[in-house]
């Protein structure tokens, strides 16, 4: 008879187990995908960031992939490189933009990822030279202000580049003088194209042109 009321407190709790389960995720359930979604911004634009050309050496050998030593990335073998070989890479920065309400951003930038291998430094720089390109031109100026601490006063200007964003430079009283009238500034940016999407681009600000 004991034996019996201890199978059936088995067959209960069995069954008692089995109905929880069955009506819906348990306090042990996490979704991995929730907390992703919950993490995106919807206002949040990726642009190309930057590129960089490293020396590196081949690795081991994958299939048709090869390790780039010394972190040991992973790429496609197109080049038919032999383990030791010296090879030059491209590699890549994308950022994530969230702008405010005041058209300032909030800049989250990814790891450098490596994305082409080349036998020689000259074919690297030319298709860098591609991909980040210096230009002159002429921007919107959305005005100039000063600020003063403890007696000391700081001027800035405030800009609007290409993408739409608006970036704030600290500039001299000279420049401030120069400016504070002036609807258009003429300045020097790096724009900065995807690899993939040329047309994709973004433009950063690198200095005055005058």
């Amino acid at each position: 008879m004991k034996l019996f009321r201890n199978l059936l407190w088995v067959v209960m709790v069995v069954l008692l187990l089995s109905a929880c389960s069955a009506g819906g995720p348990s306090v042990f359930h996490t979704n991995a995908n929730a907390n992703a979604n919950a993490a995106t911004d919807p206002n949040a634009v990726r642009v190309p960031w930057d590129y960089r050309i490293a020396e590196g050496k081949v690795g081991d050998l994958i299939g048709s992939d090869m390790t780039i030593l010394p972190d040991n990335e992973l790429l496609p073998n197109d080049g038919n490189y032999a383990t030791g070989d010296a090879v030059w890479t491209l590699q890549y920065m994308d950022a994530e933009l969230i702008t405010n309400s005041g058209q300032r951003n909030e800049i989250h930038l990814s790891s450098w990822n490596t994305i082409k291998s080349y036998r020689d430094q000259k074919s690297a720089m030319d298709d860098l030279a591609n991909l980040k390109v210096s230009l002159r031109t002429e921007v919107d100026l959305v005005g100039v202000y000063k600020t003063e601490n403890q007696g000391k006063t700081r001027d800035f200007a405030v800009l609007t580049l290409p993408s739409g964003n608006r970036i704030k430079q600290p500039i001299d009283d000279k420049r401030y003088n120069d400016l504070k009238n002036q609807k258009k500034a003429q300045v020097m940016l790096e724009e900065v194209h995807d690899f993939v999407d040329f047309d994709n681009a973004y433009a950063k600000f690198r200095g005055w042109a005058n």
